[in-house]
């Protein structure tokens, strides 16, 4: 993370020049504006170890080829576009990101209770960990790998494309056509709302999660889902290679490739592809003795019975 042993300090000034504080290294800015008539680009570019508090930005790619920077209670308006690019060693806390393409092809950032409405964020940045804090955006992280986000508020289409390595814990994500191309993601405790979640993904593994919206995990790979709801989902796992164990009800499944799915209800299994069904499916209104999990695979026949709606986890519990 940046280093926050700064030795100047620059406080109550505004600037507007083009690069106004270009180079600058070992600095504090309090209190410090960017905005006036000369309207001037890139005003920290190519700075190192800046520390920047309570102050704000409303001038265009004020923060490239930067290493150790740090925001605290920053505000960079929607006319400061692109800017933060190219950078690394980042943290940002208790800000507002607000401009358009605010962080592209940086590494090792670390984001906290910010709020961030910003389209086509985080694009091919690497090593990027966001905990509270909401973000508002089509096109979020695309292309992005390692990723750590807990507890945050997402809205906004075509999410998370063609991501590596990502891990999600908490939080909300209303989005459409999220996780398509992703490889390695696995989300812990969320609310997933949207359609067409996570088409032609390898590697999607979802925890206790709830999923909502029609058609969601098409044409997977190495595709998991423990205990997890799925709301109004219809149309679902078509062609996919499928482990899941499912609690309540699912309006339709079609056609899985392979694997397994055990579930508590559902409405329709609709075959009607050229490929076909190669996938198990179980339904399970309720486990009376559990289940061992076995390989991967190889559901184990388990004692059943109707009525009440009790979870399926046992299912996925090593013996």
């Amino acid at each position: 993370m940046p280093s926050t042993t700064a030795k100047r300090i620059i406080h109550d000034r505004t600037y507007d020049d083009e690069r106004a504080l270009y180079g600058l290294a070992n600095a504090t800015l309090q209190n410090v504006s960017f905005d006036g008539p000369n309207d001037g680009e890139s005003a920290l570019k190519e700075c190192r170890d800046v520390v920047i508090q309570a102050s704000s930005f409303r001038l265009r790619y004020p923060l490239w080829h930067d290493n150790g920077i740090v925001l605290e209670d920053v505000t960079i308006a929607d006319s400061s576009r692109a800017a933060l690019w190219y950078s690394s060693k980042v943290l940002i806390a208790q800000s507002k990101l607000l401009g358009i393409k605010a962080l592209r092809e940086c590494e090792n950032v670390a984001i906290r209770d910010t709020e961030i409405a910003s389209e086509e964020f985080g694009w091919m940045c690497r090593d990027v960990s966001m905990q509270n804090g909401s973000l508002a955006g089509d096109y979020a992280f695309f292309h992005a790998s390692n990723l750590r986000l807990e507890n945050v508020r997402f809205s906004g289409k075509y999410s998370f494309q063609y991501v590596e390595n990502l891990s999600i814990d908490g939080g909300t994500f209303n989005t459409k056509d999220a996780f398509w191309h992703a490889h390695n993601v696995t989300v812990r405790n969320a609310t997933l709302k949207g359609e067409y979640l996570g088409w032609y993904s390898d590697g999607l593994t979802l925890v206790n999660c709830r999923i909502e919206g029609t058609q969601p995990l098409v044409h997977c790979t190495n595709l998991t889902l423990v205990d997890c709801q799925m709301i109004d989902c219809d149309l679902a796992f078509e062609g996919s290679d499928v482990y899941a164990t499912i609690c309540g009800y699912v309006e339709s499944i079609r056609d899985p490739k392979s694997g397994y799915i055990a579930v508590q209800n559902v409405g329709k299994i609709v075959h009607d592809t050229k490929a076909g069904c190669g996938a198990r499916i179980v339904v399970l209104p309720s486990i009376k003795n559990g289940a061992s999990r076995g390989k991967r695979g190889a559901l184990p026949d388990a004692a059943c019975e109707g009525g009440e709606r009790t979870s399926v986890s046992a299912l996925l519990r090593a013996s």
